[in-house]
């Protein structure tokens, strides 16, 4: 039997005016192994999601999706499902609104690879499992955060800022090196999820930029310690 993704509602208003969709990581444990709910991999997301979510619960709808399988490979990846839970949004919710994609380890990939959907207005790409030579279609317009832990033994640092260098001719990106973080985002979590809720809330909702992505430059690199 074909496994299917889900797409979970975190926050949806009324009358949003954008919308996030938040993507896990995960590596394979078997041959189309199912994702469950309870895998590490989606539960350290929600929190996330849920600091997302209180950015603007009148203005902001918010998702998280759970992939078909778990890991990736040449057939399905985490990208048919990130581009059919697009639709899935625009559907349940009448029309086609801006959208961030926020993904963690291969979630981050995933995200980075679909910034070229029409809706997609950024991405924030949270210790994301990248080959350097992984270079997103349709960037322009977009806008890319990359939040990488000093760290992390699982997602390798310079191949993310290797595709933050390539990203760079042709989208306004920022890589952030987190001292101290590692892959699972543990210890200072409240950095990564403040991070992303407030890319979220500047580049979908207009907000000014504030805490620690208020000293990042739009297009550079930046360490927080």
């Amino acid at each position: 039997m074909e496994l299917q993704p889900r797409l979970l509602d975190v926050s949806v208003p009324d009358d949003p005016e954008a919308a996030v969709l938040v993507l896990h990581g995960g590596a394979n444990r078997a041959a189309s192994m199912r994702v469950s709910p309870t895998q590490l991999s989606v539960l350290r997301m929600i929190p996330i999601a849920r600091r997302i979510a209180r950015v603007d619960r009148r203005r902001l709808a918010v998702f998280r999706l759970l992939n078909s399988y778990r890991g990736w490979d040449t057939t399905h990846t985490p990208v048919h499902d990130a581009r059919w839970a697009i639709e899935q949004i625009a559907e349940r919710l009448g029309r086609r609104l801006p959208l961030c994609l926020v993904g963690h380890s291969l979630g981050g990939r995933a995200a980075l690879l679909t910034v070229g959907e029409p809706e997609v207005r950024s991405v924030v790409a949270l210790a994301p499992w990248v080959y350097p030579t992984d270079m997103p279609d349709g960037l322009t317009g977009r806008r890319i955060l990359i939040v990488h832990g000093t760290r992390d033994r699982v997602a390798r640092p310079d191949r993310a800022a290797a595709v933050a260098k390539a990203i760079s001719r042709h989208a306004p990106v920022s890589y952030v090196s987190v001292e101290g973080g590692g892959h699972a985002m543990i210890k200072r979590h409240a950095v990564f999820s403040s991070l992303a809720s407030d890319f979220a809330a500047l580049t979908l909702l207009g907000a000014a930029p504030r805490g620690a992505l208020a000293g990042i430059p739009e297009d550079g690199s930046a360490t927080l310690t």
